[in-house]
């Protein structure tokens, strides 16, 4: 159902000559203002924001890493791609990865370390379907599961079904961290709820492919390869190797003939009015000092164009609308 928008109209002076209407041109106003780059304070600003940037960047670097040198050195020997590596050897060449909850369980534990929850989720695009990518990192605690593990793996299953992305799960796990297995339940709000998504998925026709890129237990004859595709029947395609098995989880989302159907026609993107980077010197570090949000909305949206509505009411909110797609008829 469509909103009501109230219009208050003031009244005109004087009626306008009988079967003439006069209208305000359809162009969107644009933001923005430009900035003195010169004071001290955009300097301050812009150095101390640029500061933090560069920091946020450093860990970002550091927690795709993994764990330490010397798990990765010991993944690798086993003739394993590390987690990202898999990623990228999954995705269409060239294509984006949009990763999601990238600091979870970031100083969470106290002295221990789990980059990115010990789990890589996000959105790529696979023989030319988006799909939600869900991937252990051997190389952190095992790809053993934190509780945040757990809430990282339930928040992408989630952002998979609203928006109807088949599911690539990458296993390479060692099931809970038992240190910490107090706080991993079994219900249906943590970790059963992982196999309950699956299969409520599964039911709306959102595909589940899961690639078990390393050994899930040590032993062959207690659940390898040959096993499980041999015997129990459990396994659907046989992999020779990382590589083989990225190849297959392709083809097999290749063969879901799985077309996405868009109910907006997206219009070509186009740059802000002012550079990106002077929201370095227009925000800056300090949150006691006030700064006009506007010019932050001006430096984000395609032309600097913003519909503003409710402007003269609550002045410490500014809302509006910015068209990022245009509606079918």
């Amino acid at each position: 159902m469509w909103a009501a928008l109230r219009l208050i109209l003031r009244p005109c002076a004087r009626a306008s000559p009988a079967g003439l209407r006069a209208y305000h041109g359809d162009s969107v106003a644009s933001l923005g203002t430009q900035p003195d780059v010169g004071s001290a304070l955009y300097q301050e600003n812009y150095e101390q924001m640029k500061a933090l940037v560069n920091q946020l960047h450093e860990r970002v670097e550091h927690i795709k890493l993994g764990g330490g040198e010397k798990a990765r050195a010991l993944h690798i020997s086993r003739g394993k791609l590390l987690p990202r590596e898999r990623i990228d050897n999954l995705i269409d060449p060239g294509s984006p990865f949009l990763e999601l909850s990238q600091f979870a369980g970031y100083q969470l534990y106290d002295n221990e370390e789990v980059p990115g929850g010990g789990i890589i989720t996000g959105i790529g695009r696979v023989s030319g379907v988006e799909c939600m990518i869900i991937a252990n990192d051997a190389t952190v605690k095992g790809g053993t599961y934190y509780p945040v593990t757990v809430k990282k793996q339930l928040r992408a299953q989630e952002i998979a079904m609203q928006n109807r992305l088949p599911c690539i799960y990458l296993a390479d796990s060692g099931g809970a961290y038992l240190p910490r297995q107090a706080d991993v339940f079994a219900d249906r709000d943590h970790f059963g709820r992982l196999f309950y998504n699956q299969a409520i998925m599964s039911s709306k026709n959102i595909a589940q492919v899961k690639a078990a890129t390393g050994e899930e237990v040590s032993a062959e004859d207690l659940g390898g390869a040959d096993l499980h595709c041999r015997k129990s029947g459990v396994g659907d395609h046989y992999a020779l190797d990382d590589h083989h098995a990225l190849h297959l989880t392709r083809k097999v989302v290749r063969n879901l003939n799985y077309q996405k159907k868009l109910d907006v026609t997206i219009e070509p993107s186009e740059e802000p009015l002012f550079p990106a980077d002077e929201l370095y010197g227009i925000v800056g570090a300090n949150l006691k000092r006030n700064f006009d949000v506007r010019e932050v909305i001006a430096r984000i949206v395609d032309g600097s164009r913003f519909t503003e509505f409710k402007a003269f009411y609550g002045d410490t909110l500014v809302t509006g609308i910015k068209p990022l797609e245009k509606h079918k008829p």
